[in-house]
């Protein structure tokens, strides 16, 4: 796909974030857009930004986790645009928590979301991707899809899952000569709102030293690395070149090395860095008389 003018897009998640950069980068290049985010009024804004530069554009409220109302989407966006060109499977969350204090509920929300809600994009879309006779799947799946942290046991699995459903994908979509082919994307540190509407669970704090809302203001941080802008030119930049993979950041190309480098081996390093962290941590004075009954305690303990 070498332009994008008079193509047809739908995008996931298109409020903020990469959504909405994605959206109003095609629209500056001309791509017609079916909108859709869990936040109806933000995906409205979106839709009313990218008009103003003169492309049509539908939008309305998505779950992308209800498989019957991504699929009525779909069949809503060819008869309002005649076709549909490019899927971009955007929407995702977040989830920090141990998996000793895991709930099953909490790991089903989030799978539903990042890994079903891609499959539903996926599958919803690509009859029609390939009438067009011209089609692409973008898949976002995360630096957290190359390498596993502590306390994103479920965040890892469903940008692993997402990964490997897109490997698979573009491997068949070359077998069978498709029309379609498909991209894996996994941004770094891309500032969007992803952070501030995670869950976070309470016990992070004895697992690592830092309240929920300290983790928080420390994950803002370290997300600030490449704008969500940026990161969408470098996303569609893949698109044209038909990349496989596009690894979005400095710190995604970085990570990405390290992986290839080490192997398993880079677990070590991230338990090395995550003790390091944690003995860092200012924790509040312990009482004298806390002491006190400490040191009986150990006394006692040893007779």
């Amino acid at each position: 796909m070498k332009t994008f003018t008079d193509k047809v897009a739908a995008i996931t998640g298109a409020g903020s974030g990469m959504g909405r950069s994605l959206a109003l980068e095609l629209a500056r290049r001309g791509t017609h857009l079916a909108l859709s985010d869990i936040d109806e009024s933000s995906a409205a804004d979106t839709a009313t930004a990218c008009r103003a530069l003169g492309v049509r554009v539908t939008s309305r409220r998505l779950d992308v986790a209800e498989r019957e109302a991504v699929f009525a989407w779909a069949r809503e966006t060819v008869a309002a645009h005649g076709k549909v060109n490019l899927v971009f499977n955007n929407a995702g969350v977040s989830l920090c928590v141990p998996v000793a204090s895991a709930r099953h509920e909490d790991f089903t929300w989030l799978m539903d979301i990042n890994f079903w809600g891609v499959v539903h994009g996926t599958q919803a879309f690509l009859p029609y991707l390939t009438a067009a006779g011209d089609g692409h799947i973008v898949n976002t799946s995360s630096l957290f899809g190359i390498i596993a942290m502590p306390t994103q046991a479920a965040y890892n699995a469903s940008k692993f899952a997402v990964r490997g459903f897109t490997e698979a994908l573009r491997m068949e979509l070359e077998l069978s000569r498709s029309p379609v082919s498909c991209t894996c994307v996994h941004p770094g540190g891309v500032a969007t709102n992803i952070v501030k509407t995670s869950r976070i669970d309470d016990s992070i704090t004895a697992f690592t030293g830092v309240d929920p809302q300290t983790h928080r203001r420390r994950a803002n941080k370290l997300i600030d690395v490449t704008s969500a802008d940026a990161a969408a030119r470098q996303i569609l930049a893949g698109v044209e070149r038909n990349a496989r993979r596009v690894l979005v950041g400095p710190d995604a190309r970085r990570v990405d090395k390290l992986a290839r480098l080490l192997g398993a081996r880079y677990q070590a390093i991230v338990v090395w860095l995550y003790r390091r962290a944690a003995m860092s941590v200012k924790r509040p004075p312990v009482a004298a008389d806390a002491r006190t009954v400490q040191h009986e305690s150990s006394t006692r303990s040893t007779n």
